[in-house]
């Protein structure tokens, strides 16, 4: 969709959620919008919709690359003069002095938020996610064939991890056979969680240099970005011959896995895919040691709605795109994490990944 064709969109949720004015920083919702959004620093820095019409408030530091990229107005201030001002000449332009509600982005710098909301005391304040956040769900299909191709950069990545993988190497050493290969992909990597032993008992572990020993279980989360999208997830591998209870505690995630894409489908509850897997955990005994959501949604941003848990209303549409990744994490002795990216669709979940589920054996 090209600019003119989101800000309709985008005005078609404002209309239906009474929103006045949307104000939003430089971060994934402008680049949503724009395409682009400016560098994201401590001056103030504003894409500003109403129901008619468009403008940025723009650090005059910023101003030239910014044109270069958009048609939209913009009123641009100095350093040496401050925002005030110009920010007063854009509400007036673009008719906002009197605006009711206003929708203020989540994920910009508080100071932008309350620069706004003080330049209109008589503002009911919102947050953009109630207008934005229901269209940045549904992916179109360039989006869905980036994020594909995301997803297969991270298989490259996971597959040269596993064949890399020996006795005696750091979890630093192994996270950093992946960076290598998403740089030589053109791909930033965003994230390497490498957990061995007793370490993949802490979801988010931090990749250190804990050495790889035989009988470890390491989990292997990793993550990049090429383009506007990224990639995640999330695999096994077994150093030698792993705990006696390993397989039968990575069937039953696997099974959490295959209960949640079961579940997946258009019109259905957010919360309902979560309490699939979370079920199947449970009924086996494991589920204190569940201890996340079941997923997240996957776009501009790594962790994005729609949030797969036991609480979310969002009643699921085609074209969204979330994780599903359920795990049992036994504090002391190891964790089990399998994650796949999927976009559903009106026959069920796509899964991005090419790559099998099943713990890789190494020896």
């Amino acid at each position: 969709m090209d600019v003119k064709a989101k800000l309709a969109l985008l005005r078609e949720r404002m209309a239906a959620t009474g929103t006045d004015l949307m104000a939003l920083g430089p971060g994934p919702n402008m680049e949503w919008v724009v395409g682009f959004h400016t560098h994201p620093d401590e001056r103030p820095c504003l894409l500003m919709v109403t129901q008619d019409r468009a403008g940025f408030l723009m650090p005059a530091l910023n101003a030239a690359d910014a044109r270069a990229r958009s048609e939209i107005p913009m009123w641009t201030w100095a350093d040496a003069d401050g925002p005030d001002a110009a920010l007063q000449e854009a509400l007036g332009a673009l008719r906002a002095t009197t605006a009711r509600r206003v929708a203020v982005d989540e994920s910009m710098r508080a100071d932008f938020a309350l620069l706004v909301l003080a330049a209109l005391p008589q503002a009911r304040p919102a947050l953009a996610a109630d207008s934005l956040g229901e269209l940045r769900m549904r992916k179109d299909e360039a989006e869905r064939e980036e994020l594909r191709r995301n997803a297969a950069i991270a298989d490259a990545a996971m597959q040269a991890v596993w064949a890399a993988i020996r006795p005696s190497m750091t979890e630093t050493e192994i996270a950093a056979v992946a960076v290598g290969v998403f740089k030589d992909h053109g791909a930033a990597p965003l994230f390497t969680i490498v957990g061995t032993g007793a370490n993949g008992a802490y979801p988010h572990h931090h990749t250190g240099e804990t050495v790889v020993k035989e009988g470890d279980v390491i989990v292997i989360d990793i993550g990049a970005r090429k383009g506007a999208f990224s990639s995640d997830i999330t695999r096994m591998a077994l150093v030698g011959e792993p705990p006696a209870d390993y397989a039968r505690v990575h069937a039953v995630v696997e099974e959490a896995v295959q209960a949640a894409l079961a579940a997946a489908r258009p019109g259905v509850r957010a919360r309902e895919v979560d309490r699939a897997a979370r079920d199947v955990i449970t009924r086996a005994g494991y589920g204190e040691f569940f201890v996340h959501r079941t997923g997240h949604g996957m776009g501009l941003e790594g962790h994005e709605p729609p949030y797969i848990t036991e609480s979310s209303e969002t009643v699921l549409e085609s074209g969204m795109v979330f994780s599903i990744e359920p795990g049992i994490y036994i504090p002391g002795r190891f964790g089990i994490r399998l994650e796949d990216i999927v976009i559903l669709t009106e026959d069920g979940p796509e899964i991005l990944s090419r790559l099998p589920r099943d713990a890789v054996l190494v020896r």
